[in-house]
């Protein structure tokens, strides 16, 4: 727990440690060591330009900067010096007016108010901690001293009497009497601290622990008068009920202040509880690894006497590979233990931080004053959470086994004797599959690829998995699992190329991936009328380009191709009109309604035109009359702009009215509804008309 104790900055235990904005404790006095000034109006980045710095070689364009205003942190700025305990700190200036201390360990800066250090809350509990500990530590090094003695006063001229305080800063035992006499506490030794003597006993000889003083309540930093009794969640601060009534936490969500300690308290119990059972864990782990290098050393004894014996009894020629085989070997061996001290030194050193910050929170939970506690509680709760999920599954698993799983053919023939190896005793992960890239295409908005796997006999195959990104680089997704070694994948965005792998697995595990291709789909979608989703009175012929209707009810059918993104183009040739009916073009849902005129419901955007004029219609609404129709012959066209997310249309090659629908989101398909009255033939795979109007 000494670690958690000691300040970033001396290296030495905390003395009237303040709290920082980002929840790192400093002492007050290397606090005021670490404080910047900086002139009026210059830039503290600036101002260090001409000079050495250990961020000399930072391209200060990159440098993360955390904005005073946004944040809360005034700019970070880079140590010239070093602390004795190896952390980076600042040198104080003079003659300056905008101040700003720098955190040690996470470099986020700060900027001080007129209040300077005095605006940053003592950190009571970690300074009560600190005490507790150096009395504890000064009675173990009593009861296991052989005598006991207590500490002289250094001022006595004759027969110098016990002392009673030590000044921390003079580093001088006074007695009550040189005390007053030679070290009154005003003037400018007023602000020494006198605090009882270090004597070798503990405790001025009697081995007994001196009483611990009880603390007074904490106060508000704004209002020294009044205490805390409310913890502001928004600010994740204790305050007064001034800082209320004076508005500055009047809109926050306020609790009381034993309710937020009690439910703190109870968060970092539960999470010490976890990882408690981690640490239990990991020390069982530790005595298994520890055993573990006993029974490879034997089996690795074993294993080379049962090699040396099988060589000797072999002709002369193996006498030339026993040297390579016992090399093996013993590589095998020297790797497992490599793996296994490797394993014990990381697993050793996660455990001992997990022991020390336990030991820190157990005593933070022992303490009972609510502000101070809550002052870290936020904090030591991201840690004790952090701590337990470096525990992950897997990590107290050993990574090799004692035994070497290796076998010897000694019934080769002579010939083969100058070839003899170690054969894997049993099944292992298939290898990475083989991508078939002649086979391996894309057609439309669908991709197919093929691939194939070279395998031991062991090795028998259970399946692959099949994986594609989401055409942009992002992450993959699997799109298929299962036994075939040919796959299609419908469904994807046009104009976009797509990355995609695969791997094997069987019964022992997963392989390695494959190789990455990349397929691109189409510029402009090919596609046809889809019967799987046409209503039954719809009649397609010409491979599916032309649709006619056996109803006089408007019936419809959709096309093969589904868009989320990108700009789409088609047109539908009208083949034979009779009676002026009204067919409708335009986009669907996959569930819009068959059996009525496109646009009806919700789930279509359409187009419905005569011979004279046309409307727009989606949910049964009409909008937008304009003149002119369609006749035999005519070509009706449908601009679906997922960029613009609008649909416009077009007859006979010219834009038909004003952009018919915008704000369309989510997946569309190509949609006709017509009658027996009218025939359609659909054309795709065309080129975005020019002649669009803004």
């Amino acid at each position: 727990m000494e670690e958690e104790l000691k300040c970033p900055v001396c290296g030495s235990l905390f003395k009237d440690p303040i709290l920082l904005p980002c929840s790192h404790n400093v002492c007050l006095a290397c606090a005021r060591n670490i404080t910047v000034q900086t002139p009026e109006g210059e830039n503290p980045v600036q101002s260090r330009a001409s000079g050495s710095s250990d961020y000399d070689y930072l391209d200060m364009d990159k440098m993360s900067l955390y904005s005073e205003t946004d944040s809360g942190y005034g700019s970070y700025t880079p140590c010239q010096l070093k602390s004795p305990n190896g952390v980076r700190v600042f040198p104080p200036a003079i003659a300056h007016r905008h101040c700003s201390l720098t955190c040690p360990l996470c470099h986020r800066s700060v900027s001080l108010d007129e209040r300077g250090l005095r605006g940053f809350p003592r950190n009571r509990l970690l300074e009560a901690i600190v005490s507790r500990y150096q009395q504890n530590r000064a009675t173990l090094s009593s009861s296991s001293s052989s005598s006991s003695t207590s500490v002289k006063c250094q001022l006595c001229d004759r027969n110098p009497v016990d002392a009673t305080v030590m000044c921390e800063q003079c580093d001088v035992y006074y007695c009550n009497a040189c005390q007053q006499r030679c070290h009154p506490s005003r003037g400018p030794l007023a602000k020494h601290r006198l605090v009882p003597p270090r004597n070798k006993g503990a405790g001025g000889g009697s081995g007994q622990q001196p009483p611990a003083t009880a603390r007074k309540p904490a106060t508000c930093v704004d209002h020294e008068a009044e205490n805390f009794n409310m913890f502001c969640c928004s600010c994740k601060a204790p305050v007064c009920m001034k800082c209320l009534e004076e508005g500055k936490h009047a809109k926050h969500d306020v609790k009381p202040l034993a309710v937020m300690w009690k439910q703190h308290k109870c968060q970092i119990s539960q999470a010490l509880n976890g990882v408690s059972e981690k640490a239990k864990d990991a020390k069982e782990f530790l005595v298994q690894l520890k055993n573990m290098l006993q029974q490879i050393q034997e089996s690795g004894v074993e294993f080379e006497a049962c090699l040396v014996a099988q060589c000797d009894s072999l002709i002369e020629a193996l006498t030339r590979q026993k040297a390579k085989l016992l090399t093996k070997v013993t590589k095998e061996k020297e790797y497992k233990l490599k793996v296994v001290r490797d394993q014990i030194t990381h697993c050793t050193m996660k455990l001992r931080q997990t022991t020390g910050m336990m030991e820190y929170c157990l005593e933070v939970l022992k303490e009972n004053d609510p502000s101070g506690f809550l002052q870290i509680s936020d904090a030591l709760i991201k840690r004790v959470t952090s701590s337990q999920d470096q525990w992950v599954k897997g990590a107290l698993e050993p990574k090799v086994g004692p035994e070497f799983d290796l076998t010897l053919n000694t019934d080769s023939l002579l010939q083969t004797i100058l070839q003899l190896d170690f054969l894997e005793s049993g099944p292992s992960v298939p290898p990475a599959p083989l991508l078939q890239l002649e086979k391996c295409c894309t057609r439309n908005n669908s991709a197919t690829l093929a691939w194939r796997v070279i395998a031991p006999q062991s090795n028998l195959m259970e399946g692959y998995i099949l994986e594609l990104d989401d055409g942009n680089g992002g992450q993959y997704r699997e799109v298929y699992v299962g036994k075939e070694t040919v796959c299609t994948v419908d469904g994807l965005h046009f104009n976009s190329s797509y990355n995609a792998r695969v791997k094997a697995y069987n019964a022992v595990g997963v392989g390695p991936y494959s190789k990455t291709v990349v397929l691109k789909t189409s510029d402009v979608a090919w596609f046809t009328f889809d019967p799987s989703s046409a209503h039954r009175d719809i009649v397609l012929t010409n491979e599916n380009q032309t649709v006619s209707c056996n109803s006089y009810d408007d019936r419809v059918v959709l096309g093969t191709a589904a868009f989320s993104k990108g700009i789409h183009y088609w047109e539908v040739s009208i083949d034979r009109y009779d009676n002026h009916p009204d067919p409708a073009f335009g986009i669907a849902r996959i569930n819009t309604m068959k059996d009525m005129m496109l646009g009806k419901d919700d789930k279509a955007w359409a187009m419905y035109v005569d011979n004279n004029r046309s409307w727009f219609m989606h949910n049964n609404s009409h909008t937008n009359r304009a003149e002119g129709g369609i006749t035999k012959g005519s070509t009706v066209g449908v601009l679906l702009d997922l960029t613009k997310h609008t649909v416009t249309f077009f007859i006979n090659k010219e834009q038909h009215g004003p952009t018919a629908f915008e704000n369309l989101e989510g997946v569309f398909m190509p949609a006709v509804s017509l009658n027996r009255n009218v025939q359609v033939t659909l054309l795709t795979g065309l080129e975005v008309p020019k002649n669009i109007k803004q």
